[in-house]
């Protein structure tokens, strides 16, 4: 098991726990040992249920106790997961969040069915190279990201989740069509400066989905997106020439004009030009809460964004509008704006053997599936 590094600090390597072993012997049987608990390897067993899918099972799970009971289990697994005592930990909710997990994990004993999971495939055309990504999310913790990418979006996808919500759960989407310019430092810090800008791009996209809608019920609207887009979302054409980026504001936003060309009745935007490699500064609006303070200040690029929220175990989730920062090619950050929160992720750096999906088809179908399996 590949565990995050203790939080907040996600630019840390990931820490590596055996969860169970196979030893092969003569004749071509096998045994197979549990590594869960302090006492030592034990009896297990494995099954393979289908392709890409196992599950395995401790036959001795006393020996996952401990002699302190459920108390010294928990301190211990605390000390372990989070690297802190129970003592170090003063936010309520932090400790009740914490709790919740230990008992959730812990009463399945090394039980458990894994399912294959393949990397993103990478085009010439990304914006950065996608991958897993360790990210800070309050008081959970640090959990592990999917950046892939799709055509005019990208996806974050929770590999691990959290009692709001759960592994295979789109956490972040990108709209790459709509970038942000941020303003100089001094009004970025202004919270309501932020927010003014990131709400007018989210109403230009509202009007840009109504327009193309109200085109396709016409008949004059574009084909069905394929599975590589993120709809729904407005038609694009790119320009020979590059449009200038907007002074300040969303493009588009804040009095801003943009190049629009009308296809089919439907509105198609110009994206803009590549940034350049140097970045502008960057800061964290006053009010913005950040698990992290070493935080990137210089960044590359920012789109508008969605982030998903929700009460504990799923309920009444929405998508909620924020702003995707990029820092560097293994940095990236987004900031939710109704939960004032900024989560920093950091790109994990080992390498995963045979991972690389047979087709970019077969990487959107196991996307579908994971998601699929909590919701």
């Amino acid at each position: 098991m590949y565990l995050p590094p203790h939080d907040p600090h996600v630019d840390d390597p990931m820490r590596f726990k055996p969860l169970f072993r196979i030893h092969l012997m003569e004749r071509k049987s096998a045994t197979v040992e549990c590594m869960y608990g302090h006492k030592g390897p034990h009896n297990g067993h494995i099954q393979i249920v289908k392709k890409d899918e196992f599950s395995t099972k401790c036959n001795q799970t006393d020996h996952h106790r401990m002699s302190g009971g459920r108390q010294e289990e928990f301190r211990t697994w605390l000390r372990e997961e989070w690297g802190r005592t129970l003592e170090d930990i003063f936010h309520e909710h932090m400790q009740e969040l914490i709790l919740m997990k230990f008992i959730y994990t812990s009463q399945y004993d090394n039980c458990l069915t894994y399912r294959r999971i393949y990397l993103p495939p990478r085009r010439p055309d990304d914006l950065i190279k996608p991958g897993l990504f360790k990210g800070t999310y309050g008081s959970h913790g640090l959990e592990i990201v999917m950046l892939s990418f799709h055509g005019k979006c990208a996806k974050g996808t929770k590999i691990t989740g959290d009692p709001n919500i759960p592994a295979g759960q789109q956490t972040v989407e990108i709209d790459l069509m709509h970038r942000i310019q941020l303003p100089d430092v001094e009004n970025l810090r202004n919270f309501n400066e932020l927010s003014r800008i990131i709400l007018e791009v989210r109403e230009q996209v509202r009007q840009e989905q109504q327009q193309q809608q109200e085109g396709q019920e016409e008949g004059q609207g574009r084909a069905r997106p394929s599975a590589r887009e993120c709809p729904p979302g407005p038609a694009y054409q790119k320009p020979e020439q590059p449009v200038p980026a907007p002074a300040r504001g969303a493009e588009g936003g804040g009095g801003t004009e943009k190049s629009v060309e009308a296809v089919g009745g439907v509105p198609r935007a110009a994206p803009e030009p590549a940034p350049s490699e140097a970045g502008q500064p960057f800061v964290l609006p006053a009010g913005v809460i950040s698990r992290n303070e070493d935080y990137p200040r210089t960044c590359r690029m920012c789109f508008y964004g969605t982030g998903l929220i929700a009460g504990h175990g799923f309920t009444s989730p929405e998508r909620t509008p924020g702003i995707f920062i990029l820092f560097d090619e293994d940095r990236f950050g987004f900031i939710w704006l109704e939960l004032k929160s900024f989560s920093l992720y950091s790109r994990i750096k080992a390498t995963f053997q045979n991972a690389e999906p047979p087709s970019p088809e077969a990487f959107d179908e196991m996307l579908k599936n994971i998601q699929s399996l909590t919701t």
